[in-house]
C-alpha cells in the first residue's frame, strides 16, 4: 500500500487522483476528515484505508509491514500563523515520527518541504544550500527548514528519501484554501465577480507594481515529479520543485484574463501590513539537481498551465 498524508488537501488529493490514474488503488489516505469543503477533493477517488491524522502514527506502527511507499504531504501551511508551537507539533515533530518509522521499517519516503525555507533569497535558491544558513521569514518556513536540517543530520535513514521544496504551486482542488489559495484562483474569482483584478503594489523601489516575480509551477508537473521519484528513486536529497523560470504577477493576472477570453484590466492595492515585511519579491528554483537525477519532462509554461486550470477546472467547477 502507498500512504498519502494531507490527502484531502490541494496537493495531496491531486496526488491520490494521479496515483489512481496510474493504476494504484491500494492507497492509505491520511488527513483530518472533518472539513466538508476539503473532503470534496476526494469524491470519486479510490483508496483502501482512511486514517485520521491524530491516530496515523500509531496505525503506521501497527501496519508498517504492508506499506511500500509514503508521500508525506500533510502540513500546517498557513504562512500568517505565528504560533511556533503549532508548527513544532504538526510540521516538525509529526514529520520526525513518520521519518523514524520509515527508517525503522525501511520504507521509502517523499515529503513536502517548501521554498519558504529560502526566506528573501539572500543566498539564492539552490537545493544544495545547507539549511543552517537559510533564514525563513515566518514560523511556517522555520518549521520546514528545521525538519530539512534534522533529516540531513540523521545517520540512519530510509532506503530512499526526498524532501521537496515546493515553490508556488497552483492548480485544481484548492477551492477550500481561502486566503492561502493561489493567486490564479483568486484572480479568476475576482475577474468573474468584477471583471477586474487588483494586485499588490510594490513597496520596494527596485520593483515596479506587478513586477514582483515568483516561480509558479502547475500541480500536474509536481505530480509527474512525485511519480518519477517513486518509480526511479534517484539519490536521496533535498530537491527544488519549480520550473526554473520566474514570472511576474502581471503575467499571471493577464494570462488569467486571456484564458477567460477577456482583455486584462489590472490595478493595484497596498500589500496587507501583516504580510508586507515578509513578502517575497522574487523566487526562482535552481532545477539542475532534479534534471541531473533524470527528470527530463518539460514543464507547462505559465500560460499553458493557467489555460488548463482556468478552462478545464475553475470555469466548470471541476476537481482533479
Amino acid at each position: 500500500m502507498i500512504v498519502v498524508t494531507g490527502a484531502a488537501g490541494f496537493i495531496g488529493s491531486c496526488c491520490v487522483s494521479h496515483l489512481n490514474q496510474k493504476g494504484h488503488h491500494d492507497l492509505v489516505i491520511v488527513d483530518e476528515f472533518v472539513y466538508p469543503e476539503k473532503n470534496k477533493n476526494l469524491e470519486g477517488k479510490q483508496f483502501v484505508h482512511q486514517i485520521e491524522r491524530n491516530v496515523f502514527v500509531e496505525w503506521f506502527r501497527e501496519n508498517a509491514v504492508d506499506i511500500e511507499f509514503v508521500f508525506h504531504l500533510g502540513a500546517r501551511t498557513d504562512t500568517t500563523e505565528k504560533n511556533k508551537a503549532i508548527f513544532d507539533r504538526l510540521n516538525l515533530n509529526y514529520s520526525k515520527a513518520i521519518f523514524e518509522l520509515c527508517n525503522k521499517q525501511q520504507i521509502p519516503l517523499v515529503y513536502a518541504s517548501s521554498a519558504a525555507t529560502y526566506g528573501l533569497g539572500e543566498h539564492g535558491y539552490s537545493d544544495d544550500l545547507n539549511p543552517s544558513i537559510l533564514k525563513p521569514l515566518n514560523p511556517y518556513g522555520d518549521s520546514k527548514n528545521d525538519f530539512d536540517a534534522w533529516v540531513l543530520a540523521q545517520e540512519s535513514v530510509p532506503p530512499f528519501w526526498a524532501g521537496l521544496k515546493f515553490f508556488n504551486v497552483y492548480g485544481p482542488n484548492e477551492f477550500h484554501k481561502g486566503r492561502m489559495a493561489s493567486v490564479i484562483f483568486h484572480t479568476h474569482r475576482q475577474i468573474a465577480k468584477t471583471g477586474k483584478m487588483k494586485l499588490f503594489k510594490s513597496h520596494r523601489p527596485d520593483y515596479k507594481d506587478g513586477e514582483q516575480s515568483r516561480d509558479f509551477i502547475y500541480v500536474k508537473d509536481l505530480l509527474s515529479i512525485l511519480y518519477f521519484l517513486m518509480e526511479k528513486r534517484p539519490a536521496s536529497s533535498l530537491y527544488n520543485v519549480g520550473t526554473g523560470g520566474a514570472r511576474t504577477f502581471w503575467d499571471l493576472a493577464a494570462g488569467t484574463f486571456r484564458a477567460m477570453g477577456l482583455e486584462p484590466d489590472i490595478s493595484f492595492i497596498d500589500t496587507p501590513e501583516d504580510i508586507r515585511d515578509t513578502y517575497q519579491y522574487f523566487t526562482e528554483a535552481t532545477m539542475d539537481k532534479l534534471r541531473e537525477a533524470g527528470f527530463i519532462q518539460p514543464f507547462y509554461s505559465l500560460e499553458e498551465g493557467i489555460k488548463d486550470y482556468v478552462q478545464n477546472y475553475l470555469m466548470v467547477d471541476k476537481y482533479y
